[in-house]
């Protein structure tokens, strides 16, 4: 059975719109008239209990061949992006962290969707080079159905698919030089909540083309040069877990998106940093490639050219 995602994209010629398509590996593009009438991905997710049986069969060479177009983010607005931290053993001990407590239970935030851009968006950072700017290669969850209180034997069937998170950390502005009061130490949205810190995508892998999300390969290029190379099977709890546990804590909804952690390689660990002209890529296979580059938040919008179909979906 061959792998394709679903992608927000619009017309190669900048005319007006989006549309959902279906993109194979290879970063070729069909439009489905079913899938067409839909803005973009995070539209879809809202029919997603409607949509599931038809698009299992589907097969995107039977719809009409895109020759140019641009990639978006697939889901710029979801309602919530939950993010799971520390959720790695290897990424908590290259952060100092020796031993975790036996009661370790899972820990999330949130972020705004104004964080998110798509494949070949620009990443701009602060010009202040005591930001520090971090990259963070993560597994990204896609709810398909409305979960509450879900116990974990049944989380996985809130999945609609599967996506590519980068989450871009400012480590230098994590820590408050004066807070008030303890509570008031580290300031999460200071750090991840920038415009442009959350890339997302190509698309999104539908979850039965990735039988088992505990046994990806993930991995993460600065500039060619191999920073991250973990798997998901590392992860101290699982993506059912982390879907049963965050639904316990609110109410997930379709469309709704979940990063589950990054593995060791992050820069911080390596004393290193992105730099303006860093050009950074992620994959997990099966899901495809994600890649974007670096500016300063002076000197680029905020979302530079987004990926067109076959620079940016391929497998490597």
């Amino acid at each position: 059975m061959s792998v394709w995602n679903l992608v927000t994209c619009r017309p190669g010629n900048g005319g007006p719109g989006s549309f959902v398509g279906v993109a194979d590996t290879d970063g070729r593009v069909w439009r489905d008239p079913v899938l067409a009438r839909y803005p973009d991905v995070g539209a879809l997710m809202r029919d997603w209990a409607e949509l599931e049986p038809m698009l299992r069969g589907l097969q995107p060479a039977e719809g009409e061949p895109l020759d140019s177009v641009q990639i978006l983010a697939p889901l710029s607005a979801p309602s919530k992006l939950v993010c799971a931290g520390a959720n790695y053993r290897d990424h908590l001990q290259e952060m100092g962290i020796a031993e975790m407590p036996a009661d370790f239970e899972p820990y999330f935030f949130l972020l705004p969707a104004t964080t998110i851009i798509g494949p070949g968006g620009t990443v701009t950072i602060p010009e202040d080079p005591g930001a520090r700017v971090d990259w963070e290669a993560e597994l990204g969850v896609v709810i398909g159905s409305r979960a509450h209180h879900v116990p974990v034997e049944r989380a996985l069937e809130m999945v609609a698919g599967y996506t590519i998170v980068n989450d871009i950390s400012a480590r230098g502005l994590h820590a408050r030089p004066n807070p008030l009061a303890p509570p008031f130490a580290y300031d999460w949205l200071s750090s991840k909540g920038r415009d442009t810190f959350t890339p997302i995508g190509p698309g999104v892998t539908p979850s039965w083309f990735v039988p088992d999300p505990q046994s990806l390969s993930i991995r993460l290029w600065r500039n060619g040069v191999l920073e991250q190379d973990g798997n998901t099977g590392d992860m101290i709890f699982g993506v059912a877990q982390l879907v049963s546990a965050a639904s316990a804590l609110m109410t997930l909804e379709p469309g709704d998106v979940l990063a589950t952690g990054t593995p060791a390689g992050v820069g911080v660990a390596k004393g290193a940093a992105l730099q303006v002209g860093d050009e950074v890529r992620i994959e997990i296979a099966p899901l495809g490639v994600l890649r974007n580059h670096v500016r300063r938040a002076d000197s680029a919008p905020a979302a530079s050219a987004p990926a067109v179909a076959g620079h940016g979906l391929e497998q490597r």
